[in-house]
């Protein structure tokens, strides 16, 4: 196919970033719901609020290896005249008491355990002196101790009907921890959105093909893959595109049919080979926005059509790589009820200058460190979109306004934490 030079590529109205995301989030649609089992729930995101069956603890629990006692029994007890009660039983983990306690005796009573009726404390194991006299076994206390000491009541931490985990909650170990202890071995959640991925040029090669003079292998592809993975997607990953709209058009067409969205890279910009200009300009969907004020990535394109997203991202590793963490992994953790879905802002100081000028915000790949108790942050490498190596450094994006005469050592930005930081 021979280049089109469609007019519409140079006649691009720039909106700003946050415009831009407001646009494409208005748009989220929350995913399906499936229920898997808690073991197979990691990295997922709760379709439904989830409550407390039940109190927890439902019975009170000991907080010490100690001594179950009645916190009244111990008073005026001291090293000259310490209090003597009779221990009258042993409750270990997961047995239930057979005797009440009284003024005059004590239980013995491990971590964790179910505390007795008629003691409303526990005393340290550490605090006590145990003794045996005519053949029964008896402790020495020497200090006072406070009804409630070292007794978790019944509901401290939960409470029956209590919402403890909200839908869109993302299912880690605590959350997973949670679940288990109130019986909870099947849980819905959304499933993970299917995002084919297309990279598009004639100058690239599989990965497993040899280098060729002028030609370079397809990383983006995969670097969106493993993204698009780390935020709960799945990714599709098909065989890249060369400069040719009309096939391009086919085959985005029918992996749109066939996924949640599509994400492709490179072919956006304004050159005679940029066929998602030329695809934008003629497909039936709704273009959301064309460019956006920011460096790098600023011919990063979105639209919809039939509800699915198409982002077309820069062919450029580190415009892409800042076109998805800016603009499609909000619509991911939409879809799958997060609630916050931009990603987190913070502030920190510059730990180095920064003399690049420019009319556009610019997203910088960064590195945070603590240094004398402040948040210090610095660029990964030099601040070009083509170059992939400060990628695999960065943990945060640095925002550097435009205008003025660049960004000196030591003033305090604006970064955005990387998505996988969450």
């Amino acid at each position: 196919m021979e280049p089109s030079y469609q007019p519409n590529r140079f006649r691009r109205k720039a909106v700003q970033v946050e415009e831009a995301q407001r646009k494409i989030i208005e748009l989220v649609r929350l995913g399906e719901s499936e229920v898997v089992r808690l073991e197979d729930a990691f990295g997922r995101r709760l379709a439904c609020d989830v409550h407390a069956a039940n109190d927890m603890p439902h019975f009170r629990r000991s907080g010490m290896d100690g001594f179950a006692v009645q916190a009244e029994a111990t008073a005026g007890a001291s090293p000259e005249s310490p209090v003597t009660l009779e221990v009258i039983e042993n409750i270990p983990c997961g047995s239930r008491p057979a005797k009440a306690v009284n003024g005059k005796t004590a239980s013995r009573i491990m971590t964790g355990a179910m505390v007795p009726d008629g003691a409303d404390a526990v005393i340290m194991l550490e605090m006590t002196e145990t003794f045996e006299r005519d053949g029964k076994t008896f402790i020495s206390i020497k200090k006072e101790i406070l009804a409630g000491q070292n007794v978790a009541p019944i509901g401290v931490e939960v409470t029956t009907g209590e919402l403890i985990l909200e839908k869109g909650a993302k299912i880690n170990a605590g959350e997973a921890a949670l679940l288990a202890a109130f019986g909870i071995g099947e849980l819905s959640v959304f499933k993970r959105p299917r995002v084919a991925i297309f990279s598009t040029g004639s100058e690239l090669l599989d990965i497993h093909s040899p280098l060729e003079p002028g030609k370079i292998r397809n990383s983006n592809t995969y670097m969106l893959a493993m993204l698009v993975r780390d935020a709960g997607g799945i990714p599709q990953l098909h065989e890249s595109i060369p400069d040719d709209a009309e096939l391009a058009m086919r085959r985005i067409s029918a992996a749109m049919a066939a996924s949640d969205f599509v994400i492709t890279t490179g072919g956006v910009s304004v050159g005679d080979y940029d066929i998602m200009a030329d695809i934008f300009d003629a497909w039936d969907g709704t273009m959301l926005f064309n460019k956006v004020t920011m460096r790098p990535g600023s011919p990063t394109t979105a639209g919809m059509w039939k509800e699915k997203f198409l982002f077309a991202l820069s062919g450029n590793p580190g415009a892409c790589f800042v076109g998805f963490e800016l603009f499609v992994r909000p619509v991911l953790w939409g879809m799958q009820g997060k609630m916050e879905v931009t990603p987190p802002k913070a502030t920190a100081f510059l730990g180095e200058d920064f003399q690049k000028v420019n009319a556009y915000h610019r997203f910088v790949r960064g590195k945070s460190y603590v240094e004398n108790g402040r948040l210090l942050v610095k660029q990964t490498g030099p601040d070009r979109s083509s170059l992939m190596l400060s990628i695999k450094d960065s943990d945060c994006l640095i925002v550097i306004p435009p205008g003025g005469s660049g960004t000196s050592a030591g003033e305090l930005v604006d970064i955005i934490k990387l998505g996988w930081a969450e």
